[in-house]
């Protein structure tokens, strides 16, 4: 890991901020933040809910030091896990200097961004406003969203954007660099995200699985990372258990004959030798325990608050 060091021959004073990324589910928060990190963070599925906790992602543009918190989206939550994942969302808007709000613009305002906006008006931090996916929007209501939106808080600035096209992202990173605080850097120059290894090795598998099974495969899925060993020749061996709450999603996520569980091994697999930069031996267990979102242990695994 190299030195915390900035760019000395770009102008103006050094600058290092966090930036939340907030909204409701599935607005397209993760895919943001993976885009002004300029590398993959954090993970991406169709399925609601994939991010469950607080994910940085760091990016640094000459003397300027972006710190990305994507935050679990905003909805009405009925466990406890839900609720603990809606506390991460908001305690990382409340720990931020700037949050970003991520609007899907092809569904507009709804209860969920009425429960964000009213989240954030009593923050006390400065807001942007992002509406994406406006390629699936006609201009003239994207303009009747924003002034909808503005009429609701009071934005420092609107921008319209598409976080998987890249367009209007220029413009949201500008705005957002203009309004980070003058200060040393927090990270070293060359890191990505604070997310541990293991952590990340574990959504890695998540996604994977979600991307393969999300129709077929409930919400309740858990991945740990249990082993992490160093090889002597370099790569590392990883052992994760995947967490089901009864026999019936074992059997789908192992698949006839356990296809379905070697498929979404090499698939994290090669992800996980790309983003590790190493060779890695992936071995995956499937064990069904039931009601595991009650077990306090799991909450620390996720990185999440216990909710009582």
């Amino acid at each position: 890991m190299t030195d915390t060091v900035p760019d000395t021959s770009a102008e103006g004073p050094t600058r290092a901020g966090f930036v939340a990324i907030i909204g409701p589910t599935n607005a397209g928060k993760s895919t943001l933040t993976n885009r002004l990190v300029g590398s993959k963070v954090s993970i991406v599925t169709q399925k609601v809910q994939t991010t469950r906790t607080r994910v940085t992602g760091i990016a640094v543009r000459g003397k300027s030091q972006f710190i990305f918190v994507d935050t679990p989206g905003v909805f009405a939550p009925k466990r406890r896990l839900d609720r603990a994942m809606v506390a991460a969302a908001w305690a990382g808007a409340s720990d931020a200097d700037l949050v970003v709000m991520v609007v899907d613009a092809e569904r507009g305002i709804d209860d969920a961004v009425e429960s964000v906006v009213e989240g954030l008006k009593g923050s006390g931090r400065k807001c942007l406003l992002a509406l994406n996916k406006i390629d699936l929007v006609k201009r003239e209501s994207l303009l009747e969203l924003a002034k909808a939106m503005n009429d609701r808080l009071d934005f420092d600035a609107t921008f319209m954007i598409s976080a998987s096209g890249g367009n209007g992202c220029k413009d949201l990173m500008d705005a957002i660099e203009a309004r980070l605080p003058e200060g040393p850097w927090l990270f070293p120059e060359d890191q990505l995200s604070d997310l541990p290894e293991r952590m990340l090795a574990a959504e890695i598998t998540r996604e994977k699985i979600y991307l393969r099974l999300h129709q077929e495969l409930p919400y309740s899925i858990h991945v740990e990372t249990e082993s992490w060993k160093d090889q002597k020749d370099g790569s590392v061996r990883i052992e994760q258990v995947i967490y089901v709450e009864r026999d019936g999603q074992k059997a789908i996520v192992l698949g006839k004959g356990g296809q379905t569980v070697k498929i979404v091994g090499s698939m994290a697999r090669e992800e996980m030798e790309q983003v590790f930069d190493r060779r890695v031996h992936l071995f995956l267990f499937v064990k069904v325990r039931a009601n595991w979102a009650e077990d306090r242990e799991r909450y620390q695994a996720m990185g999440l608050d216990w909710q009582d």
